[in-house]
């Protein structure tokens, strides 16, 4: 009885996890992404993420490239600098 009184609650736990992440995302969990980014000639991607209305790419020569999310415009370059 009580192996089973457990597995109902670990799986009642487990829908509830599962429906929360649903409630939280926004939009399905799906952000818009630009149809293409223009990078600089010579940069390499080496990872990307996105925010609200931008998305940035770091590349391997040590630089971060904003662009605007709608339009794909590049809006500003940051070095990292070692």
């Amino acid at each position: 009885m009580l192996v089973t009184l457990l597995l109902v609650t670990m799986i009642a736990g487990f829908l509830v996890i599962v429906a929360l992440f649903v409630i939280r995302m926004p939009g399905g969990g799906s952000l818009p992404l630009p149809e293409a980014l223009s990078m600089p000639e010579g940069a390499t991607a080496t990872a990307f993420t996105r925010g609200r209305d931008w998305v940035a790419v770091v590349t391997a020569d040590d630089r971060i490239l904003i662009f605007d999310a709608g339009t794909g415009a590049l809006r500003q370059t940051v070095r990292i600098e070692r």
